[in-house]
């Protein structure tokens, strides 16, 4: 378990809490997880290429504001702005499903 905090319980220990005692607080959690990763993701690329977040919205034709609300992983971001993303670092977006396997005969 994680090191409690100075003023209570860490928050990574809070949001098990409240996921464990909360089907609403699961839900949400399982629904923001695709954008949490896509906000990884973004975060990885621009601090491997030492760009601050100002530095990429300049890139992507958007504000730092922009950015720092996809980087929160709060928000469903648009195909459009992926490829953008991912044209400011000189690559491309692709994207893949994880589907299961066609039910056997």
């Amino acid at each position: 378990m994680s090191e409690p905090s100075p003023v209570g319980e860490s928050v990574a220990d809070t949001i098990r809490r409240q996921a464990r005692l909360s089907p609403e607080f699961r839900e949400e959690l399982e629904r923001l997880l695709p954008y949490e990763e896509v906000a990884r993701q973004i975060i990885t690329l621009r601090m491997r290429h030492n760009l601050t977040q100002e530095a990429l919205a300049q890139r992507t034709g958007t504000t730092k504001s922009a950015i720092s609300r996809l980087e929160s992983g709060q928000h469903a971001p648009t195909v459009a702005t992926l490829e953008k993303i991912a044209a400011a670092f000189g690559g491309q977006l692709r994207i893949s499903f994880e589907v299961p396997g066609p039910p056997a005969a």
